[in-house]
């Protein structure tokens, strides 16, 4: 995930953004405001503009070069030699989302330790009784909301039992979840602001009192496991290891919801693909990956410029910022055919919905497991899924996802 917060929210007054736009079209022939209604409901039409017109758009929004081509996304988010993931911001809990090696490569390793694909595989039991549980309680409903009845409690459940929360606290976890996760949108008003902040709080207040218990009476979870973590002698400290539990909860939560939402709003849109994952529930893994490209979770991502570059003609200076489109990437025609459509049996399977290089997701495994399970069960529990109207997107560019998707079923 990326935070671009700092650099936009200040610059979001209408008059600013109609001068800037302007400025932007004079340039290069297109402008991108990806804080408009028409960016967040669908950005890819504008993407695809930007592709043909303007591959690397100087953003003077935010004062920032705009990647949206393929080969120049996966360039950057390969080489963190040049293109930095460091946050400049200098809060004391910082993830090691946003550390650069050595620091990055130290935190992965000792995080990795307890997120080994042994102690992911091990949860499937767990996800598949918490997908029995949720369908059960939708059983005897015509129509639900996908989101708030499925897609949001299985996420956040899953992460709390691997983090060893008790039961009650999941509704508290979703809330915190919620709120921390617009940290990295580019506009807050002030009582998200103050919604974001105080949830930020009250988590690390309560991972504290979870840690000190945890030291007392260690338990089979991972909190008890990045407690115990070491290699060569070093271990996690008290603030890396609360901002690797955030990390988790957030981002393991709000993205395999939009992962689920998106994904079966795209099966809904394409009957035929639809009916051709029931035909083919051998191609559910394949349908997975395609979800994910058509319509990723986490759109973007950013990375500072450490020296001068030059991408297809265009000179970055050093401390400059390029936002790495990853939803326009992900339909690049020049690697993907007949991008906007949606193929659940397609061959081209590179998509950059989990990143590249050394900040590749650490948790797609858990991701494709609740996707695996959770789409597996639907199906297999409604005969017929259709959608009910057309849903509305969240008010987020970076995590896409819709408020809520109303279904029929049978």
């Amino acid at each position: 995930m990326v935070t671009v917060s700092r650099v936009v929210k200040n610059a979001l007054r209408p008059a600013v953004i109609s001068v800037l736009t302007t400025w932007e079209r004079m340039e290069s022939g297109v402008a991108y405001n990806p804080v408009s209604d028409s960016a967040r409901n669908n950005p890819y039409d504008i993407y695809a503009e930007l592709r043909s017109k303007d591959p690397i758009h100087r953003m003077r929004l935010i004062n920032a070069w705009v990647l949206t081509r393929y080969e120049d996304v996966d360039m950057v988010l390969r080489d963190h030699r040049r293109f930095s993931n460091h946050d400049d911001d200098d809060r004391e809990y910082r993830s090691m989302l946003f550390h650069d090696p050595p620091d990055h490569t130290r935190l992965r390793s000792l995080v990795s330790r307890a997120f080994t694909p042994r102690s992911v595989a091990e949860l499937e039991p767990k996800i598949q009784r918490l997908v029995t549980e949720l369908l059960d309680d939708i059983e005897g409903k015509d129509r639900f909301d996908l989101i708030s009845d499925f897609a949001f409690p299985l996420p956040v459940t899953v992460i709390a039992e691997m983090l060893g929360v008790p039961a009650q606290d999941v509704d508290r976890f979703r809330d915190w979840s919620n709120d921390i996760a617009l940290t990295v949108e580019p506009t807050l008003d002030d009582e998200q602001t103050r919604r974001m902040e105080e949830s930020f709080q009250e988590l690390l207040d309560y991972f504290e009192d979870i840690i000190e218990r945890r030291l007392k009476e260690p338990q089979d979870d991972m909190i008890t496991a990045l407690l115990n973590v070491e290699a060569e002698g070093d271990r996690l400290s008290r603030g890396e290891l609360l901002s690797t539990l955030t990390l988790l909860l957030v981002a393991g939560n709000e993205t395999t919801r939009n992962f689920i939402g998106n994904g079966m709003l795209a099966l809904l849109k394409h009957p035929d693909q639809l009916q051709r994952l029931r035909d083919n529930p051998d191609m559910l893994d394949s349908a997975l990956d395609e979800m994910l490209r058509y319509d990723s979770p986490v759109q973007m991502d950013q990375r500072m410029v450490y020296e001068d570059v030059e991408i297809r003609g265009h000179r970055i200076r050093a401390g400059q910022r390029v936002i790495n489109a990853i939803g326009a990437a992900n339909r690049d025609p020049e690697v993907f055919a007949n991008p906007d459509k949606l193929d659940i049996g397609r061959r081209e399977k590179s998509h950059l919905s989990f990143g590249r290089g050394i900040h590749y997701c650490l948790g797609s495994p858990l991701a494709m497991l609740e996707g695996r399970v959770a789409f597996s069960g639907l199906l297999d529990r409604f005969s017929s899924i259709n959608l009910v109207s057309e849903p509305e997107f969240r008010e987020q560019i970076v995590l896409r996802g819709v408020e809520e998707l109303w279904v029929e079923v049978e």
